[in-house]
């Protein structure tokens, strides 16, 4: 409980430090990010499931340890965190290969490891929340039980190390553009001014 006081603490101060507009990007401005780049990267804690078509013994469910990796029969541990699921597959087809002769492998995430993300500012419970992966801005501010009067509903910040971006709230609940594909990674600070 003293670790998160502490980091409300430390936010709070990096809040002060956001007040006025200072330098940002507009989510609309963000570089276009490719289908493959805005799919689900495996993380450490997710839930794994590899199988092997028709090849029982080679198939494996597993979570993904802290150092990225998982067991997998025959080819040992193997690292997956940081892969698409289609990256996973493709990869070991072709490992596989030396011990069948056309493999055909599913990759699938299970149960993924949920995301935590700090809001702050001019909204009803400011706090850490622990939120699903690939959580939207919208789900954010909702668990923080949306923004105050005083919110100014055009200076709502993402500040993603080294980035601040900025987003509308009427862009947030409409989807418009960016802001609607727009998904949140775990230590995402969200400011409302």
């Amino acid at each position: 409980m003293r670790l998160r006081q502490g980091s409300l603490a430390v936010l709070a101060l990096s809040l002060a430090a956001c007040s006025g507009a200072g330098k940002y990007v507009w989510v609309n401005d963000l570089p276009a990010v490719s289908a493959a780049a805005d799919e689900y990267h495996i993380r450490a804690g997710d839930f794994v499931s590899i199988i092997v078509f028709q090849q029982d013994a080679m198939s494996a469910k597993a979570r993904v340890r802290s150092d990225g990796k998982m067991s997998f029969p025959i080819l040992g541990d193997i690292t997956v965190r940081g892969m698409r699921p289609a990256d996973v597959k493709a990869q070991l087809e072709k490992r596989l290969k030396e011990y069948v002769l056309t493999p055909n492998v599913t990759v699938s995430i299970e149960d993924t490891q949920p995301i935590e993300v700090s809001v702050l500012g001019e909204v009803a419970r400011p706090g850490i929340f622990t939120l699903k992966a690939n959580a939207s801005m919208a789900q954010a501010l909702a668990s923080a039980g949306g923004m105050t009067d005083f919110a100014n509903r055009d200076r709502i910040f993402v500040i993603r190390a080294p980035k601040r971006i900025r987003f509308t709230y009427e862009g947030i609940v409409r989807g418009d553009g960016r802001s609607a594909t727009f998904l949140l990674e775990s230590g995402d600070l969200i400011v409302v001014e």
